[in-house]
């Protein structure tokens, strides 16, 4: 029963130093976000609309065996969530056909 006591209070003290270290890290990234909202239309950057695709990117979306390896390439190089991937290689392999 002693030790549990200044076990609880450690606990409790740590849990504490990670709250506040949680919210300092969330307001510096509210900060980060808030200067990139008023950075990106300065330089004419639209976060909204899909990067556009590398060459190694097209040339594999315009092989339907290679429509997996083409969405996965497009998601590394830009980082965009897969469905945007998907939406950007259909669009690439529609514009082919068409």
């Amino acid at each position: 029963m002693d030790t549990v006591f200044p076990v609880v209070v450690l606990a409790g003290v740590l849990l504490l130093i990670v709250g506040y270290t949680l919210t300092r890290i969330e307001r510096r990234l509210r900060g980060q976000d808030h200067k990139l909202d008023l950075l990106l239309p300065q330089a004419g950057i639209d976060p909204s609309r899909p990067t556009e695709p590398f060459e190694r990117v097209k040339t594999l979306a315009q092989q339907p065996a290679q429509r997996i390896e083409a969405i996965r390439a497009y998601r590394q190089e830009t980082g965009a969530e897969l469905r945007t991937a998907v939406a950007v290689i259909d669009s690439l392999k529609s514009s082919v056909d068409g």
